[in-house]
């Protein structure tokens, strides 16, 4: 008589768990579902949007990873999140990794792209403003923590001789200023897309300056020193997808504009697809380690250090870890 075994018989089904048995004797890769699931922290504003098209793309699945994830306005709140371990990954700038770095001992594991187009200074139209200079004793929309923040308030603002005394700085979401701007509570902003997109196709803000030509502004794939050391192999499997995630944004731009525009009309906002693509081509996505990358970061930390931001300059060989990119790219 023949045995049945859930759909085998009783020799297919010896058959099965032998060579599993072996499998498992020759030591061979763990399957997908071994790996972690990631909790991806990203912000809602262009800078995030990468990370977005990432979940959204179905690559994370191809490479065994599953995810969730945590959507804020903001880098540096999704980099507090992970100080708390709240998050497992997440994306910012140089600024608030080294913040993060300082606080939670945050690694970074890739530079994903490169912003500096992205992030402006824009003033209402109507006051007729054109340079950063004529915005003394003006009220200026700034997310206070954020890295644009810290460029504007350290770099862009004291080159055009504004001091912090200078300004009225209104502490707010980036996701809120477009809405400031129409309701005249704010003379100008500091914001990222596509948030000045939609400002300048409003007829609401003109541009003073981007910030490409004081930072390109590199933003990091961050994870927390737990979950690498938990499993080395999940963030490898991840990164493997974001090379794949390049490769769309070079090749297949109108797929990854589709996708992430419909985010934004999702949510209500309201641009014409040009609009928006105007604003992401504005993003130069590239995942790797730049080589002029640690000298850039030495001189951000020396800043935060002077103005006691951070505790000491970070230990560039614990903080930086290129290696797990090179595994992926092998």
């Amino acid at each position: 008589m023949t045995v049945q075994y859930k759909g085998m018989t009783r020799r297919q089904y010896l058959a099965v768990t032998s060579a599993a048995v072996l499998a498992g004797g020759l030591g061979l890769p763990k399957r997908a579902e071994a790996l972690e699931t990631v909790r991806q922290g990203y912000q809602t504003n262009m800078w995030g949007m990468p990370t977005y098209y990432l979940l959204r793309s179905g690559l994370l699945e191809k490479n065994g990873v599953k995810f969730e994830e945590f959507a804020v306005p903001s880098g540096n709140l999704t980099m507090q999140q992970m100080v708390a371990r709240q998050v497992d990954l997440g994306t910012y700038a140089g600024q608030s990794f080294i913040l993060g770095h300082d606080k939670g001992g945050l690694v970074g594991i890739a530079v994903i792209e490169h912003v500096g187009k992205t992030s402006r200074v824009m003033a209402r139209k109507d006051l007729n403003i054109t340079k950063v200079e004529q915005l003394k004793g003006k009220k200026i929309a700034n997310q206070t923590g954020s890295s644009i923040a810290s460029i504007f308030a350290n770099t862009i603002a004291p080159n055009a001789g504004l001091k912090k005394d200078d300004y009225q700085e209104i502490r707010m979401n980036v996701n809120d200023m477009v809405a400031a701007l129409a309701a005249k509570t704010v003379d100008a902003m500091v914001n990222v897309e596509p948030y000045n997109a939609i400002a300048e196709a409003d007829g609401l803000a003109v541009t003073l300056t981007d910030f490409w030509h004081v930072d390109k502004m590199p933003v990091f794939m961050a994870a927390t020193p737990d979950f690498v050391a938990k499993s080395p192999e999940t963030v490898i499997a991840y990164l493997k997808a974001w090379r794949q995630v390049a490769n769309d944004f070079k090749k297949s731009p109108d797929k990854v504009a589709d996708v992430i525009y419909k985010f934004y009309t999702d949510k209500g906002y309201k641009m014409s697809q040009d609009t928006f693509k105007k604003a992401l081509a504005r993003v130069e996505v590239d995942p790797g380690f730049p080589s002029d990358l640690q000298p850039y970061m030495q001189r951000e930390a020396e800043i935060l250090l002077q103005a006691k931001k951070i505790s000491a300059i970070p230990d560039w060989k614990k903080a930086l870890r290129p290696d797990f990119m090179q595994k992926a790219s092998a």
